[in-house]
C-alpha cells in the first residue's frame, strides 16, 4: 500500500481543529487494487490534493503546498535522497524538495481517507478485516485523523422496509474507534457501480426495485422513457408508493435508525460529520449525464422529468401561471451528446432565456432546491448536534456559453444572466449544511488542453460559487472539495 510520509501530513496541521472543519479524501484499497486514488483537504480557502502511487500535491488559489511524496521501486535513492521502502513503494522524506508556503494563521486540515466502496459486503459483512486494521495502524502512524465511509442503503435495509442490518458497519465502527481515529459517514442512498471509480455494484434496496418493476415511474425518466435506477425520482418525495411511506419518509427513517444504532459513537465524539446523499453519486442533481445511456463528455445531456410524478407537477405549476399548455418539457434541447449550438433551446438567443423557457427551467431547478431543503430538514432532526453536509456537482463544461447547457440539465439554473447557485446556497446556510463541491481542483487551462471543445472554465465555477452572498458560510464552516 502506498503511505504518506508523517512530515508530509504533519506540513497540512498548523492549528487544532475546529468543529466543522473537514475534508475530502484519499481512497484506501485492499490487496493489488488500485492504491490511494485522491487525497483531498479542506482549510477554509479553495485547495485540493490528489494523491496516487507517484505524487500527492496541494494545491489552492492563493495558497499552495507542493511535493513528491512516493515514487514507484524503479526509481530507487538518486543524487543522495532518503528513500524509506514501504511494500513496492519507496516514500521519499527530503525537506529539500518540499515547496512550503506559510499555513500560520489558518485553520488547522485535518486529513481523512476514504475507506472502499466494498468494505461492507452486500451481508453486510466487514471485508478482510485484519487487511483492514493493518492498513489503519499504518494510517494512524502517519498522523491521518480518521476515515470516511459510505453506508449504503442497498447493503442496510436490503430485503424489507425498515428491516435494518447495521452489523459489519458496528464492526467497521469499533475498529475506528479502537485505533483513536475519527469518522465521516455518508447517507448514500442511491446506486453504486455505475460512475467513474466505482468498483463494485451496490444497487438499491432490493424490495424497492420490486416496487420499480411494477412501477418504473419511481426513477427519473429521460424523453425517450429510458429509465435511470440509480436513485429515485424527486416526484415521490412526499408520495406513498414506498410500501405505505414517502420517499423522504424512507430516507428519514435510515438516519434515524443510524443515529440510535450508533449512539455511543455520536456521544463519543467519533463521528465528527454526516454526509446525506441527495441525487446520483449522492450529489444534489438530476442525473442528467448518465453514461449507462449513451453520454460521453462533454456533451449537454438531457432534462430528467419525464416520470409521471414531475409531470404531474410541472402541469400543475403550469396551470397555476394560468399557462397550461407550458405543462411540458422542452423539445428542442437535441440528445446527451449535442452541442448547444445545434439546438433550438440552448443555443445563443435559444428558447431557454423566452418566457416559457424561464418558467420551464425555474420550476426545474425550483424542485431540486426543495428536494435538498425536505431531506437535510429531516437530518438535521435525526442528527441534532452533528455536523452536515451536502455534495454539489461541478458542471464546468459549457460555462463560456450563454446558456450553460450541461448546467441546465443537471437542475443548475445558472446561465449567464443568472445565478443558479444562490438558492443552493441559502438552502444550505438555512440547515447549517457544510458544501462539498467538486470541481475545486479543477484547473481550466488544463480542461482546454484536452478538451478545447468544450468550453469548460471549472476555475470560473469556483469562483462563481465562492463568491455568493453567502460565502461568510460556505468559507466559515469549511469549503469542501
Amino acid at each position: 500500500m502506498s503511505q504518506l510520509s508523517a512530515q508530509a501530513l504533519n506540513s497540512l496541521r498548523p492549528r487544532p481543529p475546529s468543529a466543522c472543519s473537514s475534508t475530502r479524501m484519499a481512497s484506501l484499497s485492499y490487496g493489488t487494487q488500485t492504491p490511494i486514488a485522491s487525497l483531498k483537504v479542506s482549510s477554509g480557502f479553495w485547495g485540493s490534493a490528489e494523491f496516487n502511487s507517484c505524487r500527492l500535491s496541494v494545491l489552492g488559489s492563493d495558497r499552495s503546498l507542493n511535493f513528491s511524496v512516493v515514487r514507484d521501486s524503479a526509481e530507487r535513492s538518486e543524487g543522495g535522497v532518503a528513500m524509506e521502502t514501504v511494500g513496492d513503494n519507496q516514500v521519499e522524506d527530503s525537506p529539500g524538495k518540499l515547496e512550503e508556503r506559510d499555513f500560520t494563521g489558518t485553520p488547522y486540515v485535518p486529513v481523512y481517507v476514504m475507506l472502499p466502496l466494498g468494505v461492507i459486503n452486500m451481508n453486510c459483512e466487514l471485508v478482510e478485516p485484519e487487511v483492514l486494521l493493518n492498513q489503519l495502524k499504518v494510517l494512524k502512524s502517519v498522523g491521518v485523523d480518521g476515515v470516511m465511509v459510505d453506508c449504503w442503503w442497498g447493503i442496510v435495509e436490503a430485503h424489507n422496509p425498515q428491516g435494518y442490518n447495521w452489523s459489519g458497519y458496528k464492526r467497521l465502527f469499533q475498529i475506528v474507534r479502537d485505533l483513536n481515529l475519527k469518522l465521516q459517514v455518508v447517507m448514500s442512498f442511491h446506486e453504486c457501480g455505475g460512475n467513474v471509480g466505482d468498483d463494485v455494484h451496490i444497487p438499491l434496496p432490493h424490495w424497492v426495485t420490486e416496487i420499480g418493476q411494477k412501477n418504473p415511474d419511481i426513477y427519473f425518466t429521460d424523453k425517450e422513457g429510458k429509465r435511470n435506477n440509480e436513485c429515485l425520482t424527486w416526484g415521490i418525495d412526499k408520495v406513498r408508493v414506498l410500501r405505505g411511506r414517502t420517499a423522504v419518509e424512507v430516507y428519514f427513517d435510515y438516519m434515524r435508525s443510524f443515529r440510535v444504532e450508533f449512539d455511543e459513537f455520536f456521544e463519543g465524539g467519533i463521528i465528527s460529520e454526516i454526509e446525506v446523499g441527495l441525487g446520483p453519486c449522492g450529489e444534489l442533481r438530476y442525473p442528467s449525464y448518465p453514461e449507462n445511456h449513451g453520454w460521453k463528455y462533454p456533451g449537454i445531456g438531457e432534462f430528467q422529468c419525464y416520470d409521471r410524478y414531475l409531470m404531474k407537477n410541472l402541469k400543475e405549476a403550469a396551470e397555476a401561471r394560468g399557462h397550461s399548455f407550458w405543462a411540458r418539457a422542452p423539445d428542442n434541447t437535441g440528445s446527451y451528446n449535442s452541442q448547444p449550438h445545434e439546438t433550438g433551446f440552448f443555443r445563443d438567443g435559444g428558447d431557454y432565456d423566452s418566457y416559457y423557457g424561464r418558467f420551464f427551467l425555474n420550476w426545474y431547478s425550483r424542485f431540486l432546491v426543495d428536494h435538498g431543503d425536505r431531506v437535510l430538514a429531516l437530518a438535521n432532526l435525526a442528527f441534532e448536534g452533528t455536523c452536515i453536509a451536502a455534495k454539489v456537482s461541478g458542471i464546468h463544461w459549457w460555462y463560456k456559453t450563454a446558456s450553460h447547457p450541461a448546467e441546465l440539465t443537471a437542475g443548475f439554473y445558472n446561465p449567464c444572466n443568472r445565478d443558479g447557485y444562490a438558492p443552493i446556497a441559502a438552502m444550505l446556510k438555512k440547515h447549517e449544511a457544510a458544501l462539498n463541491f467538486t470541481c475545486v481542483e479543477m484547473r481550466t487551462l488544463d480542461q482546454h488542453e484536452g478538451f478545447p471543445e468544450a468550453l469548460a472554465d471549472p476555475e470560473g465555477l469556483v469562483w462563481q460559487v465562492a463568491s455568493t452572498d453567502l460565502i461568510y458560510f460556505l468559507l466559515g464552516s469549511g469549503f469542501y472539495i
